[in-house]
């Protein structure tokens, strides 16, 4: 066992030992109730404003953040959650048993107090205690915050443990809390913003008995009851354009996704999704929401357009920049795939830039490895990239001057996808033929390759009008808003190996 460990082991079973004295004395460790009236960020505040006397008390509840015992008085901190307010306690004025109960706590103890404000001759706000009750004790010992040559850094550095114990990583690091306040910040201004443009907010399944809508291999499971297979979804679009053949004429969905495919600094097997469908839109029309939305997002959690993300300075500033796929392709690699006729040859040139494109199947895959490679990390400013090959898109609508690509757009902020949007394919038989071709990749081996979906044909054969759709990765935006370089930073709860 390391010194560390043993250390740990000790202080936790003190503790332990704290908790059944307390209890022989006849003190509930863990009470049922207690309701704070302020917090200590409000109480700041409020004195600084209008200093309050002894006659006004009030409730706070929080963690014991230090504590400096001096015989009959001490000095402490609370941290709740708007932030930190010293203490100050005395024997005379919280008793003999009560002030033992406070010298006895240990840091990382959820208490509730009561007290009144005053001002300490160096300044500070402080909350003289009139009463401590014991709310939760931290048997575990919390990591410690250390200081060291004026910076401050968290003695919690283990990332993997950080992830997998996100409990303590909130209370011991404030700028994760302040992370995951600002995602919600940013989901609530997408709702307010969608709302605003007329979209109404649905719900579809989760569980699916065809995982369409996107190439990606999905998670398996079965229903006892009518025993048969289901599919976690990877996207919800096949359910939200029936809503469009149903008259919901803009609709949208913060969703869950789940795909069993690998894990990364931008990838996480279950993630979240904003899906908007506009009946009577196109691409042209979810590019345009698609860049307001963002920069409208942006400037309220942010303040404003020029935002920093690593050693990068990001402009959002409307308009952004457009470049078709094929020329971006060509701008990074000097491929021009619109002149390559043959697999082979497609291979030979990915090759010559040192793309490893041998397991590839056609052209446009090759094309969309040498992209990966090549392209997609230099695309730090925000950029749309837009007409994409039609065997890369099979539910985009095929543009009229030029059949083989489609009228789809990808936006790309800081090296990576932002969103998908496209002009939604609303012809029933052109859908059942990219269906079908999709069947034959799966069956060659292509396992992320498209399911057919016949309902799904059977709604647009009731019609569905011109439909432009948009899908943005709200992981991957809050990573953008938050300067977050993992996608694991941003999801409370990442997916982990079992300890």
């Amino acid at each position: 066992m390391s010194q560390d460990l043993k250390e740990t082991n000790e202080l936790i079973q003190q503790r332990i030992e704290k908790i059944k004295n307390l209890k022989e004395k006849g003190v509930d460790p863990y009470p049922i109730r207690f309701f704070p009236d302020s917090d200590s960020a409000s109480l700041i505040e409020l004195y600084s404003k209008a200093p309050t006397g002894q006659e006004k008390k009030f409730l706070l509840g929080g963690r014991l953040h230090s504590k400096r015992v001096m015989g009959k008085a001490s000095f402490a901190h609370l941290k709740d959650r708007s932030g930190v307010i010293q203490l100050y306690a005395t024997r005379d004025d919280l008793g003999e048993e009560n002030y033992t109960l406070f010298k006895s706590l240990d840091l990382g103890d959820l208490i509730g107090i009561e007290g009144y404000l005053f001002q300490t001759q160096k300044g500070e706000t402080t909350l003289h205690l009139t009463s401590v009750t014991l709310l939760a004790k931290c048997v575990r010992p919390l990591p410690v915050v250390k200081e060291k040559d004026g910076v401050i850094y968290d003695a919690f550095a283990d990332v993997e443990q950080r992830y997998r114990m996100r409990y303590v990583d909130l209370v011991v690091n404030d700028h994760v809390r302040d992370t995951f306040i600002t995602r919600s910040k940013i989901v609530s201004e997408i709702r307010n913003f969608l709302t605003s443009e007329g979209f109404l907010e649905v719900e579809t399944p989760m569980m699916q008995p065809i995982a369409g809508g996107a190439a990606a291999r999905p998670f398996v499971t079965h229903h006892n009851t009518l025993d048969m297979q289901l599919f976690l979804r990877i996207a919800p679009e096949l359910y939200l354009k029936r809503l469009i053949v149903g008259g919901l004429d803009r609709v949208f969905e913060l969703n869950r996704n789940f795909r069993n495919e690998g894990i990364s600094t931008k990838h996480n097997p279950e993630f979240t999704m904003l899906e908007a469908y506009m009946a009577y839109g196109d691409m042209g029309k979810m590019l345009e929401l698609t860049e307001k939305l963002i920069t409208t997002v942006a400037q309220k959690i942010c303040g404003t357009l020029k935002i920093k993300y690593g050693n990068d300075l990001v402009d959002l500033s409307p308009p952004w920049r457009r470049v078709k796929y094929v020329d971006i392709i060509k701008e990074y690699s000097g491929i021009d795939f619109s002149q390559v006729k043959t697999l082979e040859e497609a291979k030979e040139k990915a090759s010559s830039v040192k793309v490893d494109a041998s397991k590839c199947t056609s052209i446009w895959k090759v094309a969309d490895e040498v992209f990966s490679e090549k392209a997609e990390a230099n695309l730090i400013q925000p950029v749309f990239v837009t007409d994409y090959p039609k065997e890369l898109s099979p539910l985009a609508k095929s543009n009229p001057e030029n059949p083989g690509y489609v009228e789809r757009f990808e936006p790309y902020i800081v090296g990576r996808e932002i969103g998908n949007a496209f002009s939604e394919l609303n012809d029933p038989f052109d859908q059942k033929e990219r269906f079908e071709d999709q069947v034959k990749q799966r069956e060659a081996g292509d396992d992320e390759a498209f399911m057919m979906d016949e309902d799904y044909i059977r709604a647009l054969e009731y019609g569905m009008p011109p439909t432009g759709g948009l899908g943005i990765g709200i992981d991957r935006l809050v990573m953008l808003l938050t300067n977050s370089h993992s996608i694991r930073d941003t999801i409370l709860f990442p997916l982990m190996r079992p300890e």
